[in-house]
């Protein structure tokens, strides 16, 4: 059976309707539905297809099409929602934009974020009223995230380089990335772990004694994966200098590009002096403020994830033993990280909206 696609509806706007879905786009206050609704019918005016609007919207074809052929039949009150029977709506579009745009506002009374209750207690409304507003349109004032923007004066060609570096490496060059992990803690519980059984989880006290920390140098070969690690009672030049003569000495021949962050113990006037010595080395700094862009960042997560965070250790020794067991077995498993963000991608993260212009294991 030959079943032929129906062609997507072609979209020519009008300057005042193309005024008014950029509004509907925009607008923090508008809900969200709407605001999708005038997103999926400005990229079909710029000619995209279906897949490439539900792509980047994050919803299905169908829906894509549905919108865009109720605009091109009955325009902007094509958008709307169709009365529905059964229950009547008990809040009206005026109490919920007013609600929405309640919860865009800082709190009263110096709390540091909107509840429920509180939001219900400052409109009138039941707190299942708020909830249900806030799962509509998807606002979670509980929630937040943090950001940085770079404002390193050198940031696009210091980005360039570092992913040109990850993406295309010179032939015949190895490509390192190096940091340090400071101040790890080794942290003892006072009380004995109890081991997981049947349907209870590890049991752990919240209290614990330290016994001091140590600094993990550590270098991630991006090629294979493999690390090479050194722990240290202190962060200085002095310990820096001392692991990158260790990297040399294990990469005896060819060039080692070494990715790094800005750390002033990388650039001090005696590692300048060492490195003008060694020709083959030559070091990348990752911009002010993205030291997210060396990959050996990610490792350390999964050292975090994997050893640091649930042991329990009586001392600075049995930390750095626990540390360079998991090493062993990590570099048995070893596999390439691979940088997948063109520079573009990486700039757009960087810097803030309106201005110039990850990675997976």
């Amino acid at each position: 059976m030959l079943v032929v696609a129906r062609a997507a509806a072609n979209i020519t706007l009008a300057s005042e309707e193309e005024a008014e879905l950029r509004r509907l786009a925009r607008t923090p206050t508008t809900p969200q539905q709407a605001a999708t609704r005038a997103r999926i019918v400005l990229r079909a005016a710029e000619g995209a297809s279906n897949r490439q609007i539900a792509g980047e919207l994050g919803t299905s074809e169908l829906m894509v099409g549905r919108w865009r052929t109720r605009f091109a039949r009955e325009g902007l009150a094509g958008l709307r929602d169709q009365p529905r029977s059964g229950r009547p709506r008990t809040l009206d579009d005026a109490t919920v934009q007013r609600v929405i745009a309640k919860t865009l506002e800082p709190p009263p009374g110096g709390e540091s974020q909107w509840s429920t209750r509180l939001l219900a207690r400052e409109t009138g409304l039941s707190h299942a009223s708020v909830h249900r507003i806030w799962r509509q349109h998807r606002l979670k004032p509980h929630q937040t995230r943090t950001f940085k923007y770079s404002s390193d004066p050198e940031l696009e060609a210091k980005v360039i380089d570092i992913v040109g570096l990850y993406l295309d490496p010179p032939e015949g060059a190895l490509v390192l990335c190096v940091d340090e992990k400071t101040q790890i803690q080794a942290l003892d519980r006072t009380q004995p772990i109890l081991p997981i059984r049947p349907g209870l989880p590890e049991g752990r006290t919240h209290d614990y004694r330290r016994h001091g920390t140590t600094s993990l140098y550590a270098a991630l070969e991006i090629a294979t994966g493999q690390v090479t690690t050194e722990c240290h009672p202190r962060h200085r030049a002095l310990e820096f200098l001392g692991f990158m003569r260790r990297v040399v000495r294990e990469h005896p021949t060819g060039e080692l590009h070494i990715v790094l962050d800005n750390s002033s113990t990388h650039s001090t006037p005696q590692v300048k002096r060492w490195l003008a010595r060694h020709r083959r080395v030559h070091f990348h700094f990752t911009p002010k403020g993205a030291s997210w862009m060396n990959m050996v960042e990610s490792w350390f997560s999964i050292l975090t994830r994997q050893q640091v965070r649930r042991g329990s250790f009586a001392s600075v020794p049995e930390l750095i033993a626990a540390i360079e067991r998991f090493v062993v077995s990590y570099n048995q498993r070893a596999q390439p990280f691979q940088w997948t963000k063109p520079a573009a991608a990486v700039l757009a993260k960087a810097t803030k909206p309106n201005t110039t212009s990850e990675t997976e294991h």
